[in-house]
């Protein structure tokens, strides 16, 4: 699990190191704010099309190499963004990156594959605070190393980092992974008949339970992608801020999630059941985002934020760990790889609707919108799962 820990945590750095860098990036090709969300929502796009072929895949010729084979895609294409001339150059190397990131369902697959239901939460929180430690690491690094300064930041130094760091990654999992799928097991989905991958996709969203979790897990992404995409444009306006101002902060959230995901969600899940986690977390994250437009000063913002990372700390990893319950042995990797679709398609349109909102509408419009969305998820989760928790045994 430790290796698998350090392959996802250097995709989330290499994912958050732009984060803080992109918008500014976007904005130097005289990108206007609808375009610089759709800029990163298309990562989002290719890695939507992506995960439930490599998580099908993966059922297939094994969790490792798939595994090995995005990392050296996500190698290439940070080269590529780091030497970008043009908004369309950037454009394309931001979607190949995103391809190579479809590899996130993989890793989900991979923590199912090794740990027991009653363990299941805290392995997908071991995930999560690669996640959250990505978020430490990508947007304090990407800040550094593009600057302080929001009209002439360094574009090309965060992007070949990250594609060090993938390296990095890339051989470390050569040396160190080991395959989590059986031989039996791939075995049996070799003798299943062939299912095509969005049918497949439609197919686990019909199942009634399996459909809330994947659309709640939807919601919360959608909300937290909007904000993090149109956060770095809202903050250069409210308080001047440039990459690396953006990139401590997020590096702060990413402190307070991988707090969460390592080290609490575990103990949390095992006291409360996931479904109230699910409430709860959805909850914060619709309070944190909504007090956003009402953050006049630093200290303010660091209080809207900390409660939103809570929020999405408590709520994914749970949501994860529902949506694995609900799987067999020889689905479980198509079924993650659903899930992470439906999610990656969350980090397709929160960001161009927040954008559209963003500049049509005004800045503080997406994080309004993001509170009334996340009031309702927490009811839902209120009426419909809040007795829900991990199963005394594994499904097969």
């Amino acid at each position: 699990m430790l290796v698998l820990f350090f392959v996802v945590f250097i995709d989330l750095v290499g994912f958050g190191i732009v984060i803080p860098l992109l918008p500014f990036f976007g904005e130097h090709f005289q990108a206007s704010p609808d375009v610089v969300t759709l800029l990163l929502a298309t990562y989002s796009i290719t890695q939507l099309i992506s995960a439930p072929v490599l998580g099908r895949l993966s059922d297939k010729y094994g969790r490792r190499p798939i595994l090995l084979f995005s990392l050296l895609g996500s190698i290439i294409t940070y080269v590529w963004l780091g030497f970008a001339e043009t908004l369309m150059m950037l454009f394309i190397a931001r979607a190949f990156n995103g391809f190579m990131a479809g590899n996130i369902a993989t890793a989900f697959a991979y923590i199912a594959d090794i740990t027991t239901p009653e363990n299941r939460a805290k392995g997908m929180g071991v995930i999560g605070a690669a996640f959250g430690l990505g978020f430490i690491a990508g947007p304090a690094i990407g800040g550094i190393l593009a600057g302080p300064d929001a009209a002439n930041p360094n574009f090309q130094l965060p992007a070949l980092t990250a594609a060090a760091l993938s390296a990095l990654a890339f051989i470390l999992a050569i040396v160190k992974l080991k395959e989590s799928l059986s031989e039996d097991a791939r075995a049996k989905i070799a003798n299943m008949p062939p299912r095509k991958h969005w049918q497949s996709f439609f197919e686990t969203l019909m199942r009634p339970r399996l459909g809330l979790l994947i659309a709640l897990s939807f919601l919360c992404t959608f909300v937290f992608a909007g904000m993090e995409t149109t956060f770095a444009m809202w903050t250069r306006r409210e308080f001047g801020w440039g990459p690396e101002q953006n990139g401590y902060l997020f590096a702060f959230l990413g402190i307070v999630s991988a707090l969460i995901q390592g080290g609490l969600i575990g103990r949390l899940s095992k006291k409360f059941g996931e479904g109230k986690l699910v409430m709860v977390g959805s909850l914060l994250l619709g309070i944190g985002i909504g007090l956003i437009p009402f953050s006049d000063s630093v200290t303010l913002l660091l209080i809207a934020t900390t409660i939103l990372a809570i929020g999405f700390a408590l709520s994914t990893p749970s949501l994860n760990s529902l949506i694995s319950f609900e799987a067999g042995e020889t689905e479980r990797g198509g079924v993650m790889g659903a899930s992470r679709s439906a999610a990656t398609l969350a980090r397709v349109l929160g960001p161009i609707l927040a954008g559209i909102l963003f500049a049509q509408l005004g800045r503080d419009i997406p994080y309004y919108a993001g509170f009334v969305i996340m009031l309702i998820v927490a009811a839902i989760a209120l009426v419909k799962l809040s007795n829900q928790r991990a199963p005394k045994a594994d499904k097969a």
